[in-house]
This record gives C-alpha cells, sequence and structure tokens, in this order.
C-alpha cells in the first residue's frame, strides 16, 4: 500500500517532466543561394519538405561580384547558411576563403547562356557571332549579371572589341527588368530567362562565345545541419529532381 502511494504521489511530478521537456524539433536547414538554380528549387522544395519533414529557409545573393548582397559579402557578414547553391566560379571564390567543407560540392545542373527580350517586341538576330555583336551594339540596355557579367566583360566584349560602346548601356538588371520595361535585353543562363513571365527567350548566344555554367551544392564550414543539408543537396541530384531541371533550360552534368 505505501508502495502504491509513493508511486501516486510521483505521479503529477513525472506528468509535468514530460510537459515541460521540449519535444524534437524537425531539422531545419538555411540556404543561400544564387539565381541560376532558383527556379527548378523553388518546383522541386515542396517536394522535398513534404517527403522528409525537413524545413527549409532560403536567401539570395549573386555568386560573383562586388555587391554587398553577393553570397560571399554575405556569408563574411554572419549571415547563417548550412548549405549554398551557386556557379562553380562563385563556389571557387567561397573554397579559396576557406568557407566551404571540401568534398562536399556537387554539380546540379549546367546551362548555357542565353538572350531574353520584353514579351512581343522583335526578336533579334543574334545566330552568328557579328549577327550577336551588332545586335548588342544596337541595343539601348543590356542586363548582365553576376558569373556571367563576369565572363561578358572580361571575355566577351574585348574579344568582340566593343568594350568602349557598351560601357553606357550594361546594368545590373535582370529578365524581370526586360519584363517591366527597365531594360531591353538580357544575357544571362538560360535557366534565368524562361520561367520569367513576359519574357520571350530568343535563344542561346553563338557557340564561339558560349558559356556553359554549372550551378554547385555545397555544405558551408559551421552548418548547424549538415545531415539534413546533405539530404537536400542529394534530393537536388537526384533523378527525381531531373524533370524540373531539364524544364528550366539545363542539363545533368555528366557523372563518373
Amino acid at each position: 500500500m505505501d508502495r502504491s502511494y509513493h508511486l501516486l504521489k510521483r505521479l503529477p511530478f513525472a506528468m509535468t517532466l514530460v510537459l515541460v521537456l521540449p519535444a524534437a524539433l524537425p531539422a531545419q536547414v538555411t540556404v543561400l543561394m544564387s539565381g541560376g538554380f532558383s527556379a527548378a528549387y523553388q518546383e522541386l522544395l515542396p517536394q522535398f519538405e513534404k517527403s522528409t519533414g525537413i524545413t527549409v529557409s532560403t536567401a539570395r545573393g549573386a555568386s560573383q561580384g562586388d555587391g554587398p548582397t553577393t553570397i560571399g559579402a554575405q556569408l563574411r557578414r554572419g549571415q547563417p547558411a548550412d548549405m549554398v547553391i551557386l556557379s562553380r566560379e562563385g563556389l571557387a571564390d567561397l573554397i579559396a576563403e576557406g568557407r566551404i567543407v571540401l568534398g562536399s560540392d556537387v554539380d546540379l545542373a549546367c546551362v548555357p547562356m542565353g538572350v531574353g527580350v520584353r514579351a512581343g517586341t522583335p526578336h533579334p538576330d543574334i545566330s552568328t557571332v557579328n549577327a550577336f555583336k551588332q545586335t548588342l551594339l544596337s541595343a539601348k540596355s543590356i542586363g548582365i549579371q553576376s558569373s556571367s557579367a563576369i565572363y561578358l566583360k572580361t571575355k566577351v566584349f574585348p574579344q568582340l572589341g566593343i568594350t568602349d560602346a557598351l560601357a553606357g548601356k550594361l546594368s545590373d538588371a535582370g529578365a524581370a527588368d526586360v519584363a517591366s520595361g527597365v531594360a531591353e535585353m538580357v544575357v544571362l543562363p538560360v535557366s534565368e530567362i524562361l520561367p520569367v513571365r513576359g519574357v520571350d527567350f530568343v535563344g542561346t548566344i553563338p557557340a564561339d562565345l558560349q558559356f556553359v555554367q554549372a550551378f554547385t551544392a555545397a555544405l558551408v564550414k559551421g552548418a548547424k545541419n549538415p545531415e539534413a543539408s546533405k539530404r537536400l543537396i542529394d534530393f537536388l541530384a537526384s533523378e527525381k529532381a531531373t524533370r524540373a531541371v531539364e524544364k528550366m533550360g539545363m542539363k545533368r552534368p555528366a557523372r563518373p
């Protein structure tokens, strides 16, 4: 009888512990990413969260550049992130700074550069190197961004001999700015043109000038949830995600 009495006395205390101790929280992943893989990612994310119970928060930034909102600049300011998705060139910069877990990088997709103009406007001729050159010279304003902008400014425009002629026409405008009339055309990864309403995809730039970017995912050093982040990377690289990737004008990289 004494034993039953003592057990009953302890019962409210045990129930209090159950109520006070927090339940295990679902894993959370913080992603810092650029625009190239963004449209496919947004389509795939709900499927990942539903199937795993892992919640994902996403912040944006350019793969490369000098501005305060690039992925590198945000990480230097202490922006929390478990993983990044950005161009391979941008990732190389982060690896050089010691911000990435070595060996964690996975190429998710490759995408060529193309031209976009406002929907319903005449499509410029970009079928040859000379035609593309004349289109650039004729345009009133041209949007270029991030790793693509670096490539165009350091390789294509000097090769075509039009660096000075384009100096006053270039801006950091994206495809949405073309849709709204802020810029006349953009030269960007195809995956940043196709998903944008109000923009016509003209085509890819000539093969002799082409720059095919790889967009890559990797773990950030000090990630709070590395295992959940690895699951997201594996999902984005899996066959389940291929249809969404290809729909945005990208291709899967060759696997060893």
